[in-house]
């Protein structure tokens, strides 16, 4: 089910709209600009839902970066420079948080 209040502050950033419980016919359009159909907003979901989930797993990667490779990495360089620690960690973060496929 598309999610409308993401698609349009992805779509039309800083338009201003209000709208009820996610529901198309409830969208009052205050903005300037012409007020999206819900045709437009159902097929830029895909996307937006997308660049969302890819955002959560990189978020999610970067986090478990930090607590458990960066301090092989550094081990690594104080200890002359053998990543293979690290780069088994890093991989196996990678394989537990999968980037979503693109639409």
């Amino acid at each position: 089910m598309t999610d409308y209040a993401a698609v349009l502050n992805a779509i039309h950033p800083g338009a201003l709209w209000s709208m009820v419980d996610n529901d198309y016919s409830t969208l009052d359009w205050q903005d300037e600009s012409p007020k999206p159909t819900k045709k437009t907003l159902d097929e830029a979901w895909p996307q937006v839902q997308y660049q969302r989930d890819y955002a959560q797993v990189e978020a999610a990667r970067r986090s478990r970066y930090q607590a458990e490779t960066d301090g092989l990495f550094f081990e690594a360089q104080r200890e002359g420079g053998d990543l293979t620690a690290w780069q088994a960690a890093v991989d196996a973060i990678k394989a537990d948080l999968p980037y979503p496929e693109a639409p």
